[in-house]
């Protein structure tokens, strides 16, 4: 009768020698320190990076991930810790599924999140399906989010560092997919643990710092981008008033977002105005008083939903919503209108919601992320 054995640290019921971990590598600290601790734990590591984008334009780049300069970090991290690491040319494919849509979400009037379309489509789809070709046994990444098992399976938590919290941007995981991924920095409660550990492996990157900007958008210039993929769409046209009344001229609706109050042009008014809605069809920006960005009820759709009951099996949930990355959570009721769609009502009316934003759905005073969708109307 075979002796039964303890889970390891990744949850399989198998030495750590004999279970193979694919580890997402993108150059940085955080995955680095990843593939660095499960190696120093025995696991059979395979570091993988993505080059995502024509990394010869990007080499000089900082701050960036999987340009060349990245690619070069994280396959300098592996010879240093001995694992097998593999480049893999997914230029193609993260152009059809992130980076056209970024501009043509832009082009449309909505503000895209494309870190969400990236994991979704490319890191938790096409690359988690190489890490089973290469029978792992799970894929490892450097997120900050936390998998915690629970009564019905896998359920996904907001990291233990409310600063580094990357649950926003990871709300489209499935169950299946959560199934499979390990987030082995979700614990940690600051980024100066990563980086200690880091130097404790002795990493080359142990002090590089973090990317700040969206890969593929250099210096955080969304519109050069833009026009650089979509000539001509930066044609100007009209900035008017909420009744339709012209205040002025602009360069081109993609220069703007919902809530923008700098870079109008609008002189020798006595209160601020802020973008309050774009219609690219007509080429207009609207502007309106502060009180105007004010939403009490969001629609979503797309929605992916991670409770342990069927999301329309309710009339209602009360939960917690986070419409933008950078605000808390805020009380709401969510109602489905259907399997994939609700109407979200915020207790609290709030600023700036926008279109192509994510409104990410949370457990109402705990950690556990509940899933969430995407705004398609701002009401």
């Amino acid at each position: 009768m075979a002796r039964d054995l303890a889970l390891n640290s990744l949850g399989f019921a198998k030495p750590a020698s004999e279970t193979r971990v694919l580890v997402a590598m993108s150059g940085g600290v955080d995955s680095s320190v990843v593939a660095a601790e499960l190696a120093g734990q025995g696991y059979d590591v395979i570091g993988v990076t993505l080059q995502l984008y024509d990394h010869g334009a990007a080499l000089a780049k900082k701050g960036a991930c999987c340009a060349g300069r990245d690619i070069h970090d994280a396959r300098r991290v592996a010879e240093e810790l001995g694992f097998p690491h593999y480049v893999l040319d997914y230029e193609n494919t993260f152009r059809e599924a992130v980076i056209d849509e970024f501009a043509d979400a832009y082009l449309a009037g909505a503000t895209p999140v494309p870190c969400i379309r990236c994991n979704e489509r490319v890191k938790f789809r096409d690359l988690l399906e190489t890490a089973r070709e290469l029978e792992a046994d799970c894929m490892a990444t450097g997120h900050y989010i936390q998998r915690r098992m629970g009564p019905q399976g896998a359920e996904l938590h907001m990291a233990a560092d409310p600063a580094r919290d990357q649950s926003y941007f990871l709300f489209s995981t499935t169950a299946k997919q959560l199934d499979y991924l390990r987030f082995p920095l979700g614990h940690l409660r600051s980024k100066s643990e990563t980086r200690a550990l880091a130097a404790k492996h002795g990493l080359s990157v142990a002090d590089k710092p973090d990317s700040q900007d969206i890969c593929f958008v250099p210096n955080g210039n969304y519109a050069a981008v833009i026009e650089k993929l979509r000539p001509g769409a930066a044609d100007p046209g009209e900035i008017v008033d909420m009744d339709g009344n012209v205040l002025g001229r602009h360069r081109g609706v993609i220069h703007y977002t919902i809530g923008q109050r700098r870079g109008l042009g609008i002189g020798g008014l006595a209160d601020p105005l802020y973008v309050v809605r774009l219609d690219p069809e007509s080429r207009r920006v609207v502007v309106g008083p502060k009180e105007a960005l004010r939403a009490r009820r969001v629609p979503v759709r797309e929605i992916n939903w991670l409770g342990d009951a069927p999301f329309d099996s309710r009339d209602e949930w009360t939960l917690s919503v986070r419409i933008r990355s950078t605000r808390p959570p805020s009380e709401a009721v969510v109602r489905p209108t259907g399997p994939t769609s609700a109407e979200v009502e915020l207790l609290n009316a709030e600023e700036g919601v926008s279109p192509g934003q994510a409104c990410v759905f949370y457990e109402s005073g705990g950690s556990r992320v509940f899933g969430g969708g995407w705004i398609w109307r701002a009401d």
